[in-house]
Formats: C-alpha cells, sequence, structure tokens
C-alpha cells in the first residue's frame, strides 16, 4: 500500500512538472511577442529584451525539473510580475502620428431625425496604388426618416475564411454612407494579425463615401468585394446607425486597443446588431468573417428567395472604374446587375 501511495504520488509529482512547464513555455512565448512588438527601442533593445525573458523562463524550466526549484520558480515569479506591470502600463492613444487614411476622427451628433458626421471621408484615389490620393474630410448630415438600406460589405485579401466587415447605409435621396471599424495604423505600419494581439494598434471608426472606402479596396487594392443588401426593419435600421454613432464617440473620447478576436471589424458589429435582435447567436463565422454570409442567410438576413451561391454572384461587385465626382452614381454603377460567371 506504501509502495503504491509513493508511486501515485510521484505520478502527480510528475504530471504537475510537465502542466507547469507547458505553462513556461506559453509564458516565454507570450513575453517575447510582447516585448517583440511593445518594447521601447530599436531591434537590438527587443531582441536582448526577448533573450533575456527566454533565457528566465528556460532557466525556471530546468530548475523545475531539479530538486530545490523554488529559488528559480521565485526569480520567474518576479520577472513575470514585472513583465505583466509593464504591459499594464501601455495604454491606447488618440495621439500619436496617424496614417493620412485614418488621420482624423470621426464624430457624430444627434439632432431629432437628422445626424451630423464630422470627418467623413471622401478621398480621391489613383487607380494604380493607394499611396497616391487627394486627401479630403468633410462634416456630413443625413436625416434618419430617409434611412432606405442597409448593405453588408465584405472585402477578402487573402483566405476565404478572413474578411474585412463594413456596414453600407443607403438613403432616398441616392447618398450613402459606409461605416468600416478599422485598425488606427500610425504613419509606417502595415496590418498584422500577430500584432493584433499585441496592443499594437488603436481601434478607429471611419465614415466614408462609397466611392472612397469601397473603390479603394476593390480598385488599388485588388481586394475581391462583395456587396450584399441587408433584411432589416427600419428602425433596426436606425438604431444601428445611432450605434455606429454612439461607438465613434465613445472611441474619440476613450481610445481602445483593437485586439484580432475580440474588437475587430466584425465583432463589434456583431455586439450592436446583438443589442437590436436580442437572441442572435454566437457562431465561429462571426469570427471568420468570410463565412458571414452563410450565416446571415440562415439567419434570414439575406434574400432567401434565392440561392446563396447567386446572391454571392450578384454580390461580386469587380474591379470599378475610377469614380467621378459624383458619389451617387458609383453606388448605382456597382449595384448593376452582374451576368452569370462573373466570379474570379
Amino acid at each position: 500500500m506504501a509502495q503504491a501511495s509513493r508511486i501515485t504520488l510521484r505520478a502527480l509529482v510528475m504530471a504537475g512538472r510537465a502542466v507547469l512547464t507547458v505553462l513556461l513555455v506559453l509564458s516565454a512565448g507570450w513575453g517575447c511577442l510582447a516585448l517583440g512588438y511593445q518594447m521601447p527601442g530599436g531591434g537590438a533593445v527587443k531582441s536582448v529584451a526577448m533573450l533575456a525573458w527566454a533565457g528566465l523562463c528556460l532557466y525556471a524550466a530546468v530548475a523545475l525539473w531539479r530538486r530545490r526549484p523554488r529559488r528559480a520558480l521565485w526569480v520567474y515569479l518576479i520577472g513575470l510580475a514585472a513583465l505583466c506591470g509593464w504591459w499594464l502600463t501601455l495604454a491606447p492613444s488618440n495621439d500619436r502620428v496617424w496614417a493620412d487614411d485614418v488621420a482624423r476622427t470621426l464624430r457624430g451628433s444627434v439632432a431629432g431625425s437628422v445626424v451630423t458626421l464630422e470627418n467623413v471621408r471622401n478621398f480621391d484615389w489613383q487607380p494604380d496604388t493607394d499611396a497616391r490620393y487627394t486627401a479630403r474630410w468633410e462634416t456630413r448630415s443625413y436625416d434618419l426618416d430617409a434611412l432606405a438600406s442597409v448593405d453588408m460589405v465584405l472585402s477578402y485579401w487573402g483566405s476565404p475564411a478572413i474578411a474585412h466587415t463594413l456596414v453600407s447605409f443607403g438613403f432616398a435621396d441616392g447618398r450613402h454612407v459606409v461605416f468600416s471599424v478599422e485598425i488606427r495604423k500610425e504613419r509606417g505600419e502595415q496590418f498584422s494579425e500577430i500584432g493584433g494581439f499585441f496592443k499594437q494598434f488603436e481601434l478607429s471608426v471611419v465614415a466614408a463615401d462609397e466611392r472612397d472606402i469601397l473603390y479603394v479596396r476593390a480598385g488599388p487594392r485588388a481586394e475581391r468585394v462583395f456587396l450584399y443588401p441587408v433584411s432589416m426593419p427600419v428602425p433596426a435600421m436606425r438604431e444601428l446607425f445611432l450605434s455606429y454613432v454612439r461607438t465613434a464617440n465613445e472611441l474619440a473620447d476613450t481610445p481602445r486597443f483593437y485586439h484580432t478576436v475580440t474588437a475587430n471589424c466584425t465583432t463589434l458589429v456583431y455586439r450592436m446588431v446583438r443589442a437590436i435582435v436580442p437572441g442572435l447567436p454566437m457562431d465561429y463565422r462571426i469570427l471568420l468573417s468570410g463565412y458571414l454570409p452563410e450565416y446571415l442567410y440562415e439567419q434570414g438576413g439575406l434574400d432567401r428567395g434565392q440561392p446563396l451561391a447567386a446572391l454571392r454572384e450578384q454580390a461580386f461587385i469587380g474591379k470599378p472604374a475610377l469614380p467621378g465626382p459624383d458619389a451617387a452614381a458609383f453606388s448605382r454603377a456597382i449595384r448593376q446587375p452582374r451576368t452569370a460567371g462573373s466570379l474570379p
């Protein structure tokens, strides 16, 4: 009996050490990435910090499998506390040197049914590259009593599972305004899914003309853009529009970090819509946003009178022509019926 107890105890100790070793490896990876993305200083400083943290974790892991690992583990815990303390000091800001296309902060005010938006983006983009443009920011007013349509826009640049989600609101006079939850890049920064886990970007809400934000994605950036009309009651349309305005104002007053999973272009829209439509189920396609059309089709948000494949064919806007100054004309053009087989 005593022998069996010793064997059981030894097995538990070994299992505990194995679990702690896995935790040490995970903390080593997290800490190295956090230091690599956020440690101030150049590449040499970041490398030294990452090597020091990895070395400390390795020291603790080796000591764990030897006798008397207590001192090494205490050193590791002190280092972990210092690392986490530093991580918590990293705060989002609205005061950085921003890239031109996210340089201004959207704000909105409501007077009755009229919403006034400050800093609506209406850039003129050149057809060959998104590095050439004429920047233009405008103040616009929209009457929610004239709100006529909502379109979900998905923009794909690689994997069919991942797309950027935008929402376009149409009005009776032919105008459209698109809301897009985006990373707020600093000048010279590029998007990184991994960086989005490590406080690399702030979160922003952009409001823009379709001739700006849809053209630059489908044209100069050569993304595959799909525009799906969404079945939504007018009161829900209004509330979704106002939710974007509230979110933009909150971010203007209290900046937040973008997060690749929990605070991105799709999850924020889902939270807004769920507040309007209680009981909307959570689904893996909220995270794998490229599959949102299937999810919305199942939930009755898209036209169920025709197959989803036909809706997808009609939704693809192709590569639009360089837009002129008439924003309404561009919006009409991208909604023209497509011929069968237009998808690449």
